[in-house]
């Protein structure tokens, strides 16, 4: 495994651009970044609203071409999106995949990939579903769709596009998290387990990817206004019409409130997470974070990340899988 890391191959020049990109990266999340993203051929999940469809305008009008990919088509957020993509003259796509179907992952990947003609540069796992409540409410039909939806569907995502980034020896991965990624609030069901699960994975292929030139970045938003609130009180709704109070009856302060959400996220900036995003990827190959906390207010996980950071390295920087966990972390 002993390797020159990807970082040492930078050189010079190179690298103080890394430094100062990764210096930009650090001020306030509001500020709007001048990302060129052209040449980039970008595939995003999740995009008929919230964060996805932001990011596939946004990454459209920076000169990507973008695949913005969501389920059950045809829907009016696809024709709206076709529509202004033909307005506008924006290089972007609209194809159908359900990150719940394994058909439709490996179909919609192909097709991006025709497209692009090779290898994508960027992939998004932005789609993803919340579903509140405490864990024991939760039968197997929630636990099952949360779980699938929020790990298994950027598993999969991940496996379609590897093949042809590992062999072009480039490419970019995010996984979007949340804070409750790292930091638990009790009442949010399943949700943190979720994130938990696709932060471990996002890290631990981080580091599996160093030989490929495949950089995996993590973002972890806080709360903003969009449309998982609703989305969340929908499937909670269907949640306890199947629940009795076996398990309900332990928890009336937290059951209440199911299906009554509204205002997650206050008065945030959605675009926060696009500007973010495009910010990384316009950074030089393998000097991209790991992780990336993104909200203008606390972010409790900050502590836990440099804290992880730490412990890997020195648990690992002298092994034999140090070269690729000091790479991931810029040690």
């Amino acid at each position: 495994m002993t390797q020159l890391t990807r970082r040492t191959l930078l050189g010079s020049a190179a690298a103080t651009g890394a430094m100062a990109a990764t210096a930009a990266l650090a001020q306030d999340d509001q500020v709007e970044a001048a990302a060129d993203l052209s040449g980039k051929s970008i595939l995003i999940t999740g995009c008929s609203t919230g964060f996805g469809r932001l990011m596939a305008e946004d990454f459209a009008r920076k000169g990507a071409k973008v695949f913005a990919s969501m389920r059950n088509l045809p829907r009016t957020e696809a024709t709206e999106l076709t529509a202004l993509a033909a307005a506008d003259n924006l290089d972007l796509h609209v194809l159908e995949i359900d990150v719940l179907d394994d058909a439709q992952v490996v179909a919609g990947v192909a097709e991006a990939e025709r497209i692009a003609g090779g290898a994508l540069d960027v992939l998004v796992n932005n789609a993803g579903v919340s579903i509140g409540g405490p864990v024991e409410i939760h039968d197997m039909t929630a636990t099952q769709l949360v779980f699938d939806t929020n790990v298994f569907g950027p598993h999969r995502m991940a496996r379609a596009v590897l093949p042809k980034m590992r062999a072009a020896k480039s490419g970019q991965i995010f996984n979007v998290t949340s804070q409750l990624g790292r930091v638990i609030a009790p009442g949010f069901g399943q949700y943190s387990g979720t994130k938990f699960a696709l932060e471990a994975l996002s890290e631990q292929m981080a580091y599996e990817l160093v030989p490929h030139g495949v950089d995996v970045t993590i973002i972890e938003p806080g709360g903003y206004p969009t449309m998982i609130w609703k989305n969340a009180n929908t499937l909670a709704l269907e949640l306890l019409e199947r629940e009795d109070d076996t398990h309900t009856s332990g928890y009336p302060a937290m059951v209440e409130p199911l299906g009554k959400r509204t205002g997650g996220g206050g008065s945030t900036d959605p675009m926060d997470v696009p500007k973010a995003i495009a910010r990384i990827i316009a950074m030089p190959p393998g000097t991209r974070p790991l992780r990336k906390p993104v909200h203008p207010g606390t972010k409790p996980q900050i502590a836990i990340n440099d804290v992880t950071a730490k412990t890997q390295v020195a648990w690992l920087g002298n092994s034999p899988y140090g070269p690729w966990v000091n790479d991931v972390h810029n040690v």
